[in-house]
């Protein structure tokens, strides 16, 4: 396999879509080094591992050797992003834009090369075009084609109101292209519309268009809807050592391959062993430790990795027995002996449905190992019982 195969491999790990494949080959094959672009509206300056999927990639375009430009759309931030909002977005003022530029920058160099990234404001060249620039960049794309994108489409069949504004949004973001004669751009599959204009433009404009690469939006850890800090399922960059481990031991088993392949730096070939050793009868629970000891190290130090599971934000590492455990009594109450889920919701250590999922899921400690077996219990059993983050109770059965 050839140097420029090895690249693309590498480019195409966990990415949903590549718009061209073969342009990105011919410009890897020019032999410089390439200007890849992404931007980010400073409107969220907290990210979690979610927004880290698309700045991981930019870190393997940094480690072959291009250069990143990390473009803070202070400009656009002051618009609003429309992608995949079903209403006008209301515009930030220039102060929380600046307060926001500098968290993402505190934030993103854990991960980025600061020597290979080029931090620039789109309000550097946007405030310099005059209305008759604006005019004539307005005049390269048409209202029928702009509503052809889905979320103006959808908003237009509804009879829902689309600010004149909002329209201007894609072509900026287009013309940052143009401005910064990106090589390649990256962005979310819900910027793919975006993306795209920046390659029109470049035609337009006389430039070779751009080569569109698409991440895909992490799940959160309830497996099901995107990471977001509002649905609570989110790990954050900013999260303490021990609450980072916690959250991402009680990932469901199926999630694993999908975050080590997104999360991880890991080789392939090495993340392939641990699936397989899983598929094998391996404990999920020892590989989510090797995830989150590596994204702990990232975003604080091995020190703080090696140390999380102790601390886990005043929660209890799965397996791990505190001093000073709360101790409960459950009466049998006529019974010979009670099943493991119903003694973990008698316990309070889960309730309903919650009480088989989380022992399902692998995630109930007895004594300090994992339980993997439905077990009954009869009177006088004696036993530390952990169920999930923080439940854990010395259960004490009695006639």
């Amino acid at each position: 396999m050839s140097s420029i195969d090895e690249a693309v491999a590498a480019i195409l790990r966990g990415v949903d879509e590549l718009i061209p494949e073969d342009a990105l080959r011919d410009k890897l094959e020019e032999g410089r080094s390439l200007r890849i672009k992404a931007g980010f509206d400073p409107t969220a300056p907290d990210l979690h591992l979610g927004h880290t999927v698309l700045i991981n990639k930019l870190r393997q375009f940094q480690d072959l050797g291009h250069q990143v430009i990390f473009l803070i759309g202070d400009f656009t931030g002051m618009i609003g992003d429309p992608s995949g909002k079903s209403a006008t977005r209301p515009p930030l003022t220039e102060a929380q834009v600046a307060e926001n530029a500098v968290s993402y920058k505190d934030q993103v160099f854990k991960i980025l090369d600061p020597e290979k990234t080029q931090v620039v404001f789109n309000s550097d060249w946007m405030r310099k075009l005059s209305a008759a620039d604006m005019i004539r960049l307005a005049g390269q794309y048409s209202v029928a084609r702009m509503l052809e994108r889905d979320d103006f489409h959808k908003r237009y069949e509804a009879e829902q109101s689309i600010a004149i504004h909002e329209f201007l949004y894609p072509l900026i973001q287009g013309y940052d292209s143009v401005a910064l004669e990106a090589d390649v751009e990256l962005g979310g599959t819900d910027q793919k519309f975006n993306l795209l204009m920046g390659r029109h433009l470049q035609r337009q404009y006389g430039q070779s268009p751009q080569v569109v690469l698409t991440m895909p939006i992490l799940e959160g850890l309830d497996g099901v809807q995107k990471m977001s800090k509002s649905l609570g399922n989110y790990v954050g960059v900013n999260d303490a050592p021990g609450e980072m481990y916690t959250k991402l031991l009680s990932m469901p088993d199926a999630l694993l391959w999908r975050y080590f392949e997104l999360l991880s730096f890991r080789p392939l070939a090495q993340i392939e062993e641990y699936l397989r050793a899983v598929d094998n009868g391996a404990n999920p629970q020892e590989y989510k430790k090797i995830l989150a000891e590596e994204i702990i190290t990232r975003f604080h130090d091995a020190e703080a990795a090696a140390n999380a599971h102790k601390s886990a934000g005043n929660r209890v590492g799965l397996g791990e027995i505190p001093d000073n455990v709360p101790e409960v009594e459950v009466s049998l109450a006529g019974r010979e002996a009670i099943h493991i889920v119903s003694l973990l919701k008698e316990a309070g250590l889960a309730q309903g449905k919650a009480a088989k999922d989380v022992f399902g899921r692998g995630a109930v400690y007895m004594n300090g190992e994992q339980l993997t077996e439905e077990k009954m219990f009869e009177a006088g059993a004696d036993v530390v019982l952990q169920a999930g983050k923080k439940k854990i109770a010395r259960v004490l059965v009695r006639d």
